[in-house]
């Protein structure tokens, strides 16, 4: 005997609803980082991937750190949305819309929180300190073709 709601629908069950969860992980769905408990975006909210290998070299050369996720490869940094804006990061770096993570399958952790109540790493340390480190110019001190 099925059980309905009062709707008339039948409840999904939770080992249902965890099978549809990693279905939809496996086809691909990218996830979103999220922000800490007791944190706000009120510029919204983007961030950073860069290789691990990487990430480890410019940690030391940012005058502060917000919020930070890891897994074995990458490393986000969380940064306020439109941090691209006529920015061209440098690669491996790779800027990620709205803080979504593609091709992974699962939240990575989170490595540094910061004191206060903003998660932001400030953009332009972390893209001066990535365009050194692949040894790219900024796009603003790039020669500008006619």
């Amino acid at each position: 005997m099925a059980v309905r709601a009062a709707s008339g629908i039948r409840p999904l069950g939770l080992d249902t609803m965890v099978r549809l969860q990693r279905e939809r992980r496996a086809s691909g769905t990218p996830l979103r980082l999220p922000v800490p408990d007791g944190m706000t975006v009120p510029l919204g909210c983007d961030a950073v991937a860069v290789p691990a290998y990487l990430a480890q070299q410019v940690l030391p050369r940012l005058p502060r750190v917000g919020c930070i996720y890891a897994d074995e490869t990458h490393w986000w940094w969380i940064v306020p949305s439109d941090s691209d804006y006529a920015l061209e990061w440098p690669a491996p770096a790779r800027y990620v819309t709205g803080a979504v993570v593609p091709d992974t399958s699962g939240v990575p952790g989170l490595l540094h929180r910061p004191d206060g109540t903003v998660p932001y790493t400030p953009p332009i340390p972390l893209y001066l300190a990535l365009c050194r480190l692949t040894n790219t110019t900024p796009t603003w001190s790039r020669p500008v073709s006619a």
